[in-house]
């Protein structure tokens, strides 16, 4: 067994046994060594956004001191959802290994079908103009440090 993946499950394993949350691990490498892993918290933190992915991705960043996992590599016990994507994406993370899928989080009661196949939101623009004058001032700054 891939030794990356079995962090990964470790971690999912404890994260069920105390009640943090749902079955998933995972773990960021780089350079072949484990830099962070972490477990789902949601239950734990009251917290939607502790997905395991996410979890790791905070950990590392603190651990390595930037917001920027160009270079790593994420293990995760089951395909991520579009919000860890979208971690992992901002992250700069190139590689995902993966177990488990989607449809397997949604065969024991997971929601990740409804991202996928359900109209789950509305959206509505208000105060654009208001809205850009932020983005005008971040524009203008000379120091600013893109991510």
């Amino acid at each position: 067994m891939n030794s990356f993946m079995r962090g990964a499950i470790q971690e999912a394993f404890y994260g069920v046994k105390q009640n943090h949350g749902g079955p998933f691990g995972a773990v960021v490498v780089k350079s072949g060594k484990i830099i962070a892993k972490a477990h789902n918290q949601v239950l734990k933190n009251n917290d939607p956004t502790a997905h395991a992915e996410v979890n790791a991705i905070r950990k590392a960043c603190k651990k390595l001191g930037t917001f920027d996992l160009s270079g790593c590599e994420i293990y995760t016990t089951c395909m991520p959802c579009p919000m860890c994507l979208g971690a992992i994406k901002w992250a700069n993370i190139k590689t995902v290994f993966y177990g488990a899928t989607s449809k397997d989080a949604d065969d024991i009661g997971f929601r990740d079908k409804d991202f996928y196949e359900k109209e789950f939101l509305e959206f509505k623009q208000i105060e654009r103009d208001e809205c850009l004058k932020p983005f005008e001032a971040w524009s203008a700054k000379d120091d600013k440090v893109f991510y």
